[in-house]
């Protein structure tokens, strides 16, 4: 997965989409996540962890070589409504089911959850597997249709979040907190209010953020840490099938818990 260089710097694509208009693409995805999972030693991938690849209310944003054969790293906002709980409701919705009133109240505006961000070995260290896709599903969450975002964030993301406009939220679990003993894992809750306005967000993130939202397809020379990247962003979104956010809120049920939950190994942290 050799990085292509110009000016000393890589060249990548990032490009966003509805899961099921690009299958392909979402298997590809899964191949890098799991390649990246198995690196650290998450061994045991699940085939149901994937499922999100045939539900319509999922959106995949992706980072790829321009060419397409390489695939660098990548997340998702997977949208409360669809054929699936949001991932933090199968992740903690066990241990308190106030999870599910709170999803569904901040799902009555349209509401989702930023999940499964990654990124491969090769492009450590360049902001594409914190900043730079945390900013771009933010961007593009208007344009889904929805107002709000949960995450389930490992210690070392909180300020990143945070810096993006997210809040602890404390209602539920222990002060917005929940403890995985089989990983040893503090997950906290986070919630972004409104992806509109972006009140919590730092001027430099907002900006950013909002840059993106305005020119959807753009190229930018972005920094992290004194190191540049040039990123082809490509986040116009072309529904290929029907997508209507208020049908979506509409039908979407308002849970008091589940049949299954998630496996303390199949739980992915931001």
């Amino acid at each position: 997965m050799a990085l292509v260089f110009k000016e000393g710097r890589p060249v990548v694509r990032l490009r966003a989409f509805r899961a099921i208009d690009d299958p392909k693409t979402c298997e590809r995805f899964i191949a890098g996540h799991e390649h990246v999972l198995t690196a650290i030693g998450v061994k045991k991938v699940t085939s149901s962890k994937n499922d999100w690849m045939y539900n319509p209310a999922a959106f995949v944003l992706i980072v790829e070589s321009l060419d397409g054969e390489n695939v660098y790293g990548g997340a998702r906002i997977h949208v409360a409504g669809g054929n699936q709980p949001l991932p933090i409701e199968e992740a903690t919705g066990k241990m308190d089911p106030k999870i599910f009133d709170l999803v569904w109240e901040y799902g009555q505006e349209g509401t989702g959850e930023g999940c499964g961000l990654w990124n491969s070995r090769e492009i450590a260290g360049y902001g594409i597997g914190s900043i730079f896709l945390t900013r771009a599903a933010i961007a593009i969450a208007p344009h889904i249709g929805i107002k709000s975002l949960f995450a389930l964030c490992a210690p070392y993301t909180i300020n990143l979040t945070k810096s993006v406009g997210y809040r602890q939220e404390t209602g539920v679990g222990n002060n917005g907190t929940f403890y995985y003993p089989k990983l040893d894992l503090l997950a906290t809750t986070m919630i972004l209010e409104d992806v509109n306005t972006l009140e919590l967000a730092s001027e430099e993130d907002k900006n950013a953020i909002l840059a993106l939202r305005n020119t959807q397809n753009c190229t930018r020379i972005e920094m992290l840490r004194s190191k540049e990247i040039e990123i082809q962003y490509q986040l116009e979104l072309d529904l290929k099938g029907s997508w209507d956010i208020n049908e979506v809120i509409a039908n979407a049920p308002r849970r008091a818990g589940l049949d299954k939950y998630a496996e303390d190994s199949d739980i992915q942290i931001m």
